[in-house]
């Protein structure tokens, strides 16, 4: 359908919006906090209230994050998993504070620490990718080594392994 001419422009609308946003008052609580000392870090689901504005953006939410529970660095801080609530307003989320930058490195998902602008994306083609793959792979097929029985004993072992499964498989065939 095409629009009236009397209608007001979208753009208009959408520009008093941008302008409000910025001005609107976030809230943010926590639930299901906990304390996890094997991954050394802290871990809660996140709750954004934030009405008449479409969402909040994670680099804001790290430093209020941050602030509240008293983090130096705000790159040890990772949000992830973000929904809008059906009418707007509200956002749940995910949010881990780790301890060190060593243990953020050692525990969380390379494509989170590329997000997150802790590590660097190396781009390489898919190409590469795959025959690097095919070659380990490769090489991994010549290392796994199949434990060989020792003495007189481990041969007839074998012998009578062969000669039943030889006998079962002609068994199967006359049935």
């Amino acid at each position: 359908r095409s629009r009236s001419l009397l209608s007001p422009p979208l753009n208009r609308r959408q520009d008093l919006q941008t302008e409000e946003m910025s001005a609107q008052p976030v809230t943010i609580r926590t639930r299901k906090f906990l304390r996890n000392p094997l991954l050394s870090r802290k871990q809660f689901i996140i709750d954004v209230i934030h009405p008449g504005r479409a969402n909040v953006s994670k680099s804001e939410l790290a430093e209020m994050i941050a602030k509240s529970h008293k983090v130096s660095d705000v790159q040890l801080i990772s949000m992830f998993g973000f929904r809008n609530k059906f009418g707007g307003g509200k956002s749940t989320g995910f949010c881990l504070i780790y301890d060190s930058l060593e243990k953020l490195k050692q525990f969380e998902p390379k494509y989170r620490l590329i997000r997150n602008g802790v590590q660097e994306k190396k781009e390489s083609s898919r190409k590469q990718i795959k025959e690097a793959k095919n070659r380990k792979k490769k090489n991994s097929r010549h290392r796994t080594t199949h434990r060989q029985p020792q003495g007189q004993e481990g041969q007839q072992g074998l012998a009578q392994l062969d000669s039943q499964h030889t006998t079962a498989r002609r068994r199967w065939w006359i049935k």
